[in-house]
């Protein structure tokens, strides 16, 4: 499944590809052609597609959260349980059992976390949207520098820049003459290689999931055309089935990559606010 427009182009692709042969989806409907163009100070904005189904995903969740605790009751209803059983997944289970007893001033930025991730990753299956922000490489990265920048921050704050830096470079038990060959090795883990598989878990999660389900929905659309050509066709309902079954099976990537993104941004700030060896 992808979004209408996309599907149709994928859909005539294969009607219109002289060899009467399947055309794969490509990554270019992750590059939607742009809606508007800008420049802020100098820096280049573009509006695509996905940027607004982004912008929709966000103000969802937003509104949801309105909606839900605008009028509490001690018997919460449907829309209020549901929230405040996120926002205890978040709290207890993540900032409390993960970071340990000073949590608390993190919950606000994990919770904004967890939701804002969990809309975008639904937008994968909501019908006429069906595509990820978080498919997209940028969005992920832009949230891996968030945490990391906070992380550094707050490790500095409570370490001190120094006593930070020695943490990093310098771990305990490692004896001085092999300094020279794994303080590089950590600065690099801590400074590059940690954000950017951060990121790169959620997107390459997102991004597969969405071609499985283009290929089998794609796959199923060309395989009912061939009724009357040959027996290929006898193959739909299988593929038609497979894509059922990976769209369920997005349900469960969609909440547990948002929740490993949240618990993994809880270790980092385990470690900083932790007291340095």
């Amino acid at each position: 499944m992808t979004s209408s427009a996309s599907a149709l182009a994928s859909v005539l692709a294969v009607e219109s590809d002289s060899g009467g042969g399947f055309v794969a989806p490509s990554i270019a409907e992750f590059y939607p052609p742009s809606i508007a163009e800008f420049s802020i100070f100098g820096i280049d904005f573009v509006i695509t597609r996905i940027t607004i189904i982004s912008f929709i995903a966000t103000a969802a969740i937003l509104l949801f959260m309105v909606l839900a605790t605008r009028r509490p009751t001690i018997v919460p209803r449907k829309s209020q349980w549901l929230m405040e059983g996120g926002y205890s997944l978040v709290r207890d289970n993540i900032g409390r059992d993960v970071i340990g007893p000073r949590y608390k001033p993190f919950v606000p930025f994990l919770g904004a976390l967890f939701f804002f991730i969990l809309a975008n990753n639904a937008m994968s299956i909501i019908p006429f949207f069906q595509i990820s922000p978080m498919s997209k490489f940028a969005l992920p990265l832009v949230l891996a520098i968030m945490v990391y920048v906070l992380y550094n921050v707050v490790s500095i704050k409570n370490k001190g820049l120094g006593g930070y830096l020695k943490e990093v470079a310098v771990p305990p038990g490692v004896p001085p003459v092999f300094l020279i060959l794994v303080t590089p090795i950590e600065l690099l883990q801590m400074f590059i290689i940690r954000p950017f598989t951060l990121a790169v878990r959620l997107f390459a999660n997102l991004f597969a999931g969405h071609m499985l389900l283009v290929v089998f929905s794609l796959g199923t659309v060309y395989l009912l055309g061939k009724v009357g050509e040959n027996f290929s066709f006898v193959f739909a309902p299988l593929s038609f089935l497979m894509a059922l079954f990976m769209t369920f099976f997005e349900v469960l990537v969609i909440v547990l990559q948002a929740y490993v993104f949240t618990v993994l941004t809880a270790t980092y700030l385990n470690g900083a606010v932790e007291k340095g060896h």
